[in-house]
């Protein structure tokens, strides 16, 4: 069965997210962005979200898990939870 690992962070705007991704892209560190701005208890550990299987996770954020590139960031992708950026770290079919 297909696994992914991932981390990300969850905010409220997607303006707050996009500004957030330019800061990854410009070389800020992702975890330390989680731990400061992620709405998600996940932050603290970087956003580290650890493995799932398809599924496990609200539709649109599954749909990047398992089809997305592994390595990079994606989003903003907005849920019922807010705007996530997404990092897919390792991913196995």
């Amino acid at each position: 069965m297909a696994r992914a690992a991932a981390r990300h962070i969850l905010v409220d705007s997607y303006e707050e997210a996009e500004d957030l991704l330019r800061q990854i892209q410009g070389g800020a560190d992702f975890a330390e962005l989680a731990a400061e701005h992620s709405k998600c208890p996940s932050g603290t550990a970087g956003g580290d979200l650890g493995e799932f299987s398809p599924g496990q996770m609200v539709a649109e954020f599954d749909h990047v898990a398992f089809h997305d590139a592994v390595g990079i960031v994606h989003g903003p992708v907005q849920t019922q939870f807010g705007y996530h950026l997404i990092e897919i770290t390792n991913r196995t079919d």
